[in-house]
């Protein structure tokens, strides 16, 4: 029975691996980073906030705001607080969010 245990949770974890859920690759990060200078570095440069200095990048920050996955942050990219930029899907698509939020996640800590 331990055994059965043991291999279903290597597969599942082998699942989430090749599906990508457990890696972010270099090029997500290359994409992600310059996406964030494309469309957030004019507000957000270095991981700031120009809007409201309370509401850095960095992860201690994000945390006290409710910001802890990447859905978190494309939501807010999506249906942000007063001040941001509101970013929708015709001006940066799903796997752009993902990659911006991914880089956020990895660079601002």
């Amino acid at each position: 029975m331990k055994k059965s245990r043991i291999a279903v949770l290597v597969i599942i974890f082998m699942s989430l691996i090749f599906s990508g859920v457990l890696t972010t690759d270099a090029a997500d990060l290359s994409r992600g980073e310059e996406a964030f200078v494309k469309h957030c570095a004019v507000c957000h440069a270095g991981g700031g906030n120009i809007i409201d200095a309370d509401k850095p990048l960095n992860m201690k920050a994000l945390r006290a705001n409710g910001i802890k996955t990447p859905a978190d942050i494309i939501r807010l990219m999506r249906n942000p607080e007063t001040g941001m930029t509101r970013f929708d899907e015709k001006t940066i698509d799903r796997q752009t969010a993902e990659d911006i939020a991914a880089y956020i996640l990895k660079t601002f800590k």
